[in-house]
C-alpha cells in the first residue's frame, strides 16, 4: 500500500458480524494495515478517543439500524477527520450516495472484492496522510523565516535576524513591554506589527505615535486627548493615542526624542494605568501593552540624566536590538529578490532575472539608510528598467560605478552572497577585462588551461 510516510496505515473496522470484520482486517493487514476492530457505535466512539485514524471503515447497518452514519458524524467530528468508507448491501446503495453528501469518502458493496477493497483503502489512507503532511508542512513554514513575507513581512535567514524574531514570538503572546532599538530604517514599526500581530490583543487596535519633534503640549494631548474648552480650539472632547488602543497594543516610536517633562507623565500613566484628559480632573482606566523603539543610544542617554531611568526600567520589559543591514550583509540578496517582486507586482511590471552583477553591486553598497534604503533602491530599478531583466545598465550611479559608502565593502569582499558560479563568472570576466580579452594570458592568471577557459566563455556566454 503507498505509503506517505514510514508507520503503517492506521485503520479502524466496524462491523457487527464479528466474521465479515475480521476478514476485512486480514485483508488489509495482509498489505502492511495496522487494524483496530469494533462491532457497534460504542466500540467506535472509545476508539476514537484512544488513536487517530488514517481512515475509517464501517458497515452501513449494524443490528438493523443505520449507525454506520453515526460513526460517520463521529468521525466528521474529529479534529483531523479521517475518510471514512461505508460498507452496504446493494439495497442500500440510495443511502450510500446520501452518505456521501454527509461527507462519507466513498462505499463499496457487498460482497466485498478484496483486491477492490484493499485498493479503495489504499487510496484513502493516501488522501488522509496527504491532508496531515500538509498540514505539517503549513506549521513548519510559518515557523520559519521565508522569502516571500517572513515573520509578518520581516525579511532575514541570518543568525542575527533569527534569533530576533525567535525572542519576538516568544514575547509576542505576554503582556510584558518591548522596546526595539536600532538605526533608522531597519525596521522597528514591522517588529511592532509583528508583537501585536502574534499577541493575543491582535482583535483589537495597533496605535502609533512618533514621538519625535513634537513638543510636551502636542505629546501631551497626543496622548491623553483632552476635553472641549481645553484650550483655544477644543471645540469637543477628544480621545488620546491611549484611549484609542484600550485592550491593544500602544507604539511610541522614538522614544528616545520625548522632551523629559512628558517621561514623567508618561511614567505616571505606565504605572497606575490612567490617563487624565487636558483639561479634565476625572482619570479614566486603560490597558494598553507599550512597545516603544528608537534609534538612539538610549543606554547612554540614561547614563547622561538624558532619559528617566526609572522609565526606561519601566518600558525595557524585553530589548530587541534590530543589527543595520550592513551587519546582516547575507540577507541582502533575499531581500532584493522580495523586493523586486514586491515592485514588479505594484507597478504592473514582469521581471524574470535579477542579473549578478546587480546583486554584487548591491552586496558592496554600505546601506546607511538600511532597508529602508534599499527598498527605495529596489523599486526605483524596477520602475526605471525596460526589460524583463534587471542588468547592470539599469543600476543608478552610485551603484554601477562599483564605489561603495563608509562602511561598505569592495574587492572579493563583493563576491559575499552570490553563488560560487556567478563569482567565476565575475572572476573570469573581470580577468579577461585586465587583460583586454587576451584568453591565453587570462588563462595563465586563472592558472587554468585554455581550452577550460574557451569551455567557460562559451558556457557562461561571455
Amino acid at each position: 500500500m503507498a505509503e506517505l510516510d514510514d508507520r503503517p496505515t492506521r485503520v479502524l473496522v466496524i462491523d457487527d458480524e464479528v466474521d465479515h470484520a475480521e476478514v476485512m482486517s486480514d485483508a488489509l493487514e495482509r498489505q502492511q494495515c495496522d487494524c483496530d476492530l469494533g462491532h457497534s457505535l460504542e466500540d467506535a466512539r472509545k476508539a476514537f478517543r484512544r488513536k487517530r485514524y488514517d481512515v475509517v471503515v464501517t458497515d452501513l447497518r449494524m443490528d438493523g439500524d443505520r449507525d454506520g452514519l453515526e460513526v460517520l458524524k463521529l468521525a466528521r467530528a474529529l479534529e483531523e477527520p479521517p475518510p471514512v468508507i461505508l460498507v452496504t448491501a446493494v439495497n442500500d446503495v440510495p443511502t450510500s450516495k446520501e452518505a456521501i453528501r454527509e461527507g462519507v469518502y466513498d462505499y463499496i458493496t457487498k460482497p466485498l472484492d478484496l483486491e477492490d477493497f484493499r485498493a479503495q483503502v489504499a487510496r484513502a489512507a493516501e488522501k488522509s496522510k496527504l491532508r496531515r503532511r500538509n498540514k505539517t508542512l503549513e506549521a513548519e513554514i510559518a515557523d520559519v523565516v521565508v522569502e516571500d513575507g517572513g515573520f509578518e513581512g520581516i525579511i532575514g535567514n541570518s543568525a542575527a535576524m533569527k534569533k530576533l524574531i525567535e525572542t519576538a514570538k516568544q514575547v509576542a503572546r505576554s503582556t510584558i513591554p518591548v522596546l526595539v532599538l536600532g538605526e533608522s530604517g531597519t525596521g522597528k514599526e514591522l517588529v511592532a506589527k509583528a508583537i501585536h500581530q502574534h499577541s493575543d490583543r491582535r482583535k483589537q487596535r495597533l496605535v502609533a505615535l512618533n514621538c519625535a519633534g513634537l513638543s510636551e503640549s502636542i505629546l501631551e494631548d497626543e496622548l491623553f486627548g483632552h476635553v472641549k474648552g481645553a484650550f483655544t480650539g477644543a471645540q469637543s472632547d477628544r480621545a488620546g493615542r491611549f484611549e484609542h488602543a484600550d485592550g491593544g497594543t500602544l507604539f511610541l516610536d522614538e522614544i528616545g526624542d520625548m522632551p523629559a517633562a512628558m517621561q514623567a507623565k508618561l511614567l505616571r500613566v505606565l504605572e497606575n494605568g490612567e490617563v487624565v484628559r487636558l483639561g479634565s480632573n476625572e482619570p479614566r482606566q486603560v490597558d494598553v501593552r507599550v512597545v516603544s523603539a528608537t534609534n538612539r543610544d538610549i543606554e547612554q542617554m540614561v547614563a547622561d540624566k538624558e532619559f528617566r531611568e526609572d522609565l526606561y526600567f519601566r518600558i525595557k520589559g524585553v530589548t530587541l536590538r534590530l543589527p543595520a543591514l550592513r551587519e546582516r550583509r547575507e540577507d541582502i540578496p533575499l531581500l532584493l529578490h522580495f523586493f523586486v517582486r514586491r515592485a514588479a507586482e505594484q507597478y504592473g511590471r514582469e521581471i524574470d532575472k535579477i542579473a549578478p552583477e546587480v546583486q554584487q553591486a548591491f552586496m558592496a553598497n554600505a546601506w546607511p539608510g538600511n532597508v529602508r534604503q534599499l527598498k527605495s533602491a529596489v523599486d526605483n530599478l524596477v520602475v526605471m528598467s525596460s526589460g524583463d531583466t534587471i542588468g547592470p545598465d539599469d543600476l543608478p550611479p552610485e551603484l554601477a560605478t562599483g564605489t561603495t559608502e563608509p562602511g561598505g565593502i569592495g574587492g572579493l569582499d563583493g563576491l559575499v552572497g552570490i553563488s560560487i558560479e556567478q563569482a567565476e563568472v565575475e572572476l573570469i570576466r573581470n580577468t579577461l577585462k585586465l587583460v583586454d580579452g587576451n584568453r591565453e594570458r587570462a588563462a595563465k592568471i586563472l592558472k587554468i588551461g585554455e581550452r577550460t577557459l574557451y569551455r567557460k566563455i562559451k558556457e557562461y556566454d561571455l
